[in-house]
């Protein structure tokens, strides 16, 4: 039974609890509680016997598979340090995570073979690459195969602590990936809700509780459609697994709302998890082409975190998926879930003030009216992995408590709520107007022309910077005038905000995950007229 707040000691009490219960469906294989607590075993004595010890980092860079809970969940029992890689990263994105994170061992799919090769000498840390089969044909040579580890007899135990880090990497809209530190026992009820999510017990007290929380949980599917390198998807993943819930896996290479449709159907899915407007749209269009196509009834939640969620999709979805609650919950890598969002006559989501939750402006508790960025105390990360400047910046004291400050700018409300206005490295400063991408980007996408669309700001010797939209054109459509989309804009937006041009892709390019790329965008709106 468990005795820590550590994801490995909680996971293995529920798989005591519920031995026989589904807790992984894939498309590659299904896996009761018992079977993948067992393979994680064996998985961990493998990674043991090739060095890798307690503290050790072992970076996931892999596609959405069991193989990524696996190595997530036998990293943590052997105490060490599991990490998300983002697969589209490049050579030189790689080399500086790896380098970042003092990874001991990476865990790849076997496409990635080549790189891991290149890239294996220059990392002085790596002892062990491992290559998961992938139906690709590649030469995994270098690595080891990934069933020569599962092969192992279980080992340990191993010493663990609540105090074990998990490393969230964060590319955010700038800069480089930052590694947010987080033990366990913050993980646990900053990110996985206390495993209080899906039963009515509500989180747990002690470790000891994890037991009646996989007994009693409602019995749910959760079907979290983000890639599990974003950690989104990790915390949805958490949320369900120490509740005994059964986690289902798209493990297509993309995203297609008609596969996740299919999918939800054949196997009950009652929850689907996705991040924001840019998988909201795909699903609610997908749902609009295909009416009656299929039996979505067994779907109570359509939930989404990690982007902004527009309240026209959640709308659109309420009606095409009766059945379904909608929710939409905020959170950062530094903050962990901040609540689910409300309804905001201005900026892009409500969230409420408390004793752990607030606004601080200039290292101080934001008065009421005042604006600054969301923070969070009590369960939060200790800081970034070899990064002091960044962590001085973001993880503040104040009146000697450790506050983590997001990137999110917000207002303190005399309700004792928080308007949140968007991420405060984006802002956008247009003639000493500020203006938030989130909300003008909002705007555009419910114009039924526009399928997608950021927005970044253009340097402009008079304002300081123009408002610029790029955008893509939904199919079936033909290319409004910018003046009718500008009219359409300035009856939802004051007119400082509504954007001065528009910048017209096939494409808007967004990160796996759907998050906008700020930087991307920047690059194309610098020339636009």
């Amino acid at each position: 039974m468990a005795s820590r707040f550590h994801l490995a000691d909680l996971f293995e009490a529920v798989a005591q609890t519920v031995p026989e219960r589904l807790a992984v469906i894939g498309q590659s294989q299904r896996m009761t509680f018992a079977e993948l607590n067992a393979r994680c075993d064996r998985l961990a004595a493998g990674l043991a016997a090739h060095g890798v010890g307690r503290g050790a980092a072992v970076g996931l860079y892999l596609y959405n598979g069991p193989a990524y809970l696996e190595a997530f969940i036998a990293t943590c029992k052997l105490g060490a340090v599991p990490y998300n890689v983002n697969y589209r990263y490049r050579a030189d994105e790689l080399r500086y995570l790896f380098a970042n994170a003092d990874s001991v061992a990476i865990v790849h799919g076997a496409e990635f073979s080549p790189i891991i090769r290149d890239l294996r000498g220059e990392v002085p840390t790596l002892k062990l690459t491992v290559a998961v089969e992938d139906g690709s044909g590649a030469d995994i040579a270098g690595s080891v195969p990934y069933a020569e580890l599962l092969a192992h007899e279980p080992g340990g135990p191993w010493e663990r602590s609540e105090d074990d880090i998990l490393l969230c990497y964060t590319g955010g809209t700038t800069g480089m990936p930052k590694g947010a530190m987080w033990p366990h026992r913050a993980f646990v009820f900053a990110c996985a809700g206390g495993a209080g999510y899906f039963n009515p017990h509500g989180p747990i007290q002690q470790p000891e509780d994890i037991a009646s929380r996989a007994r009693d949980g409602y019995p749910l599917k959760m079907f979290p459609l983000a890639p599990l390198m974003h950690m989104a998807a990790m915390w949805t993943v958490w949320s369900a697994l120490l509740n005994g819930v059964t986690i289902i896996l798209d493990e297509g290479r993309v995203f297609d709302p008609e596969r996740v449709f299919d999918i939800a159907e054949r196997e009950g899915a009652n929850m689907i998890q996705f991040v924001g407007d840019a998988m909201a749209t795909p699903l609610r269009d997908c749902l609009r082409a295909n009416p009656g196509r299929w039996n979505l009834s067994a779907v109570v939640n359509l939930g989404s975190g990690g982007a902004v969620f527009s309240q026209h999709l959640k709308d659109d979805l309420k009606a095409l998926v009766p059945s379904a609650s909608i929710t939409d919950g905020m959170g950062s890598s530094e903050t962990g879930m901040s609540g689910m969002a409300e309804k905001s006559a201005e900026g892009v989501m409500r969230l409420p003030a408390n004793a752990f939750q607030q606004v601080v402006s200039d290292g101080r508790i934001a008065a009421v009216g005042e604006t600054g960025f969301v923070a969070r105390t009590g369960n939060t990360p200790v800081g970034y992995y070899n990064d002091p400047v960044k962590t001085a910046e973001t993880f503040v004291v104040i009146d000697g408590t450790l506050w983590a400050v997001s990137g999110d700018a917000a207002r303190l409300d005399p309700d004792g709520m928080i308007t949140v206005f968007g991420r405060g490295s984006t802002c956008i400063n247009t003639g000493g107007e500020k203006v938030f991408p989130e909300e003008v980007e909002e705007v555009l996408r419910a114009h039924p022309a526009i399928f997608d669309a950021v927005v970044a700001g253009q340097p402009d010797a008079r304002w300081g910077e123009r408002v610029i939209g790029v955008v893509s054109l939904r199919p079936g459509q033909e290319q409004p005038p910018f003046d009718a989309i500008k009219a359409f804009a300035s009856e939802r937006l004051a007119g400082y905000k509504v954007p001065k041009a528009l910048v017209w892709v096939d494409e808007v390019k967004r990160s796996p995950a759907g998050k906008q790329d700020y930087r991307w965008a920047k690059d194309m709106v610098a020339e636009a007229a």
